[in-house]
């Protein structure tokens, strides 16, 4: 892999695990736009923030080589998961925002890690 394109990728990862943090830090703490949001879809405070610290968790996961693969399939399961509860509702606006998210994770899986040895 070039270098430019693991720099990208670089980029990329801190971005994903970056929002993955705020958002998991916003579900684990119960901002009341997420209590919102995840109301609607009957989830109550306990729920949203097991969701969270999931959330967390495998954003944290991304950044080592070894377990980047399990944290790249956490975080693209809970934005599916959303998705698919934005769906439920027939709100596409709200699965049109959470798609470029999944599509990250995609990318940063089909890029691998830019430390790992089997590039």
């Amino acid at each position: 892999m070039t270098t430019a394109i693991k720099i990208f990728n670089s980029v990329l990862i801190l971005v994903a695990v970056f929002m993955g943090l705020k958002q998991g830090w916003a579900m684990f703490t119960g901002k009341p736009e997420m209590l919102e949001m995840f109301s609607k879809w009957d989830f109550n405070k306990t729920g949203l923030l097991i969701l969270g610290l999931i959330t967390m968790i495998s954003a944290l996961l991304i950044l080592h080589p070894k377990t980047f693969l399990w944290g790249n399939f956490l975080m693209a399961a809970g934005i599916l998961l959303i998705i698919c509860l934005h769906l439920l509702n027939k709100d596409l606006k709200g699965m049109a925002i959470e798609l470029p998210f999944l599509l990250l994770n995609l990318l940063i899986i089909y890029l691998q890690h830019p430390l790992s040895k089997t590039n």
